[in-house]
């Protein structure tokens, strides 16, 4: 990845004269007063490309954007899904070139920071107030924006939160807590009272490399991954406040989770749910689930995958909400107040290269529509802009989602960031935090593989 970043800012660059020597021309589509497309008739014929990251984005929201967007410019919108693990080297080899290069492209929030440092993205500064200004995530503007301009913007955010089983909760005799020394002794007390009919049972799932999930005791309790001191980012994982996090997060793996060291944060809401089956016409067995957690973390959208065993209208294996047996809570912080989780979620922004960068802002006031907004919303994605949270609705997903956002973190918005990502160095520290001799020199050692990396553009 290196070697081709290398020669990024001097291919945006040269793209960049080029596309406005075209704009000067005037040979481009036809312009509003704010710069969007007019001219259907001038348009037809022409397409650009949209990626999404993953399955997140439903059908029905993909439809909207490519109807929507013909019927306003007269253009075609073509969507290609990417996939997480290999969007950083797609997006790598594809911004630079002019005849490769999405239009408009989704990417993991703490991605954005590498690729806006080497310019890889139109600057959109002019469209900020336009498409929702400060209303928008503030966490993931920043992680979009490089000297005070902005190239990527937030799509949408998912805050992790708890998942539980109430009846084992209940029958352990431990409450929702209110502090997260209250739940740290919690989950300990479940996996102590653990039915000895379940096999490797945790009183709370956490993978040995579940960052995401595990970064929370390290924000909890004061700490940080890394600081921008002086002009550039320094790791500080063996701050005081930092091990303190490490401390309790081993304590956790010791007494609460028999998760493998080398589980990451990939489809865990499976162990909350009962080991169930449903079997087809054909006699097979469709699902094989087994009960062997009673807590879990978890982005808000796992609660489609919680619950009673049922089939849907086609027959199909799927799950069913129980209120009975399932609830959710916010992990507490310290003091009681919302612990800073991880903020999931996405960026996205315009390619610098783009051949059609007024149909590219086109898109991208349709993403930021009232409209489309609510659509994310309803379909339990978290809008990017806070007029349109309400769209979530009032149920425990919906209130859970939006407070644990409110004091949720973002990794550092350093332009070596996606580097870390690719090289895996936090997966690997995690893995190793269950059975360190001695978490402060575990914290430095990462400490030094991330400093190599963090300000390296």
């Amino acid at each position: 990845m290196k070697k081709v970043l290398l020669g990024f800012t001097a291919l945006v660059t040269a793209s960049a004269l080029a596309l406005s020597g075209c704009g000067s021309s005037g040979s481009s589509s036809s312009t509003t007063a704010s710069g969007g497309a007019t001219s259907t008739a001038d348009n037809a014929g022409k397409t650009i490309t949209l990626w999404l990251a993953g399955s997140d984005t439903p059908d029905e929201l993909r439809e909207y954007l490519k109807t929507t967007f013909n019927e306003k410019t007269g253009a075609t919108l073509k969507i290609e899904e990417q996939s997480w693990g290999d969007l950083v080297t797609k997006l790598t080899t594809s911004l630079p070139d002019a005849n490769n290069t999405p239009d408009v492209a989704e990417l993991g929030n703490t991605q954005s920071p590498t690729f806006t440092n080497v310019g890889a993205f139109l600057d959109i500064s002019d469209m900020y107030q336009e498409l929702g200004g400060d209303k928008l995530l503030q966490g993931f503007v920043e992680a979009g924006e490089v000297d005070g301009k902005n190239y990527t913007l937030p799509y949408y955010f998912g805050s992790r939160y708890v998942f539980y089983r109430k009846d084992i909760w209940k029958a352990a005799g431990v409450e929702v807590p209110k502090t997260l020394a209250d739940f740290n002794a919690a989950v300990a007390t479940i996996a102590e009272k653990n039915p000895e009919s379940i096999k490797d049972f945790s009183g709370f799932y956490l993978g040995g490399q579940d960052w995401r999930d595990g970064i929370s005791w390290i924000f909890a309790n004061g700490g940080d991954i890394a600081k921008f001191e002086d002009g550039k980012w320094v790791a500080t994982l063996d701050s005081a406040e930092s091990l303190e996090g490490l401390k309790q997060l081993q304590a956790l793996y010791k007494t609460a989770s028999k998760a493998p060291n080398d589980a990451k944060d990939a489809n865990q809401y499976q162990y909350l749910n009962d080991s169930d089956s449903v079997t087809d016409e054909n006699g097979k067995v469709t699902d094989k689930l087994s009960l062997s957690a009673a807590t879990i973390m978890a982005p808000g959208w796992a609660h489609w995958s919680i619950g009673d065993l049922t089939t849907d209208k086609d027959g199909k294996a799927a799950r069913e909400w129980n209120d009975d047996t399932f609830g959710t809570f916010v992990l507490p912080g310290t003091d009681g107040n919302p612990a800073p989780v991880f903020a999931g979620g996405s960026n996205i922004g315009i390619s610098a290269t783009s051949k059609e960068p007024e149909l590219a802002k086109e898109l991208m006031r349709i993403i930021f529509s009232a409209e489309y907004q609510n659509m994310l919303g309803k379909n339990g994605l978290g809008p990017a802009n806070s007029d349109y949270t309400s769209s979530l609705g009032d149920d425990q997903f919906a209130k859970a989602l939006v407070e644990s956002a409110s004091n949720a973190k973002l990794t550092p918005a350093a332009p070596g960031w996606a580097a870390i990502e690719s090289q895996n160095i936090m997966e690997e520290f995690f893995a190793q935090i269950r059975d360190s001799q001695d978490l402060t020199q575990l914290a430095q050692d990462t400490n030094t593989k991330l400093n190599a990396l963090l300000n390296q553009k």
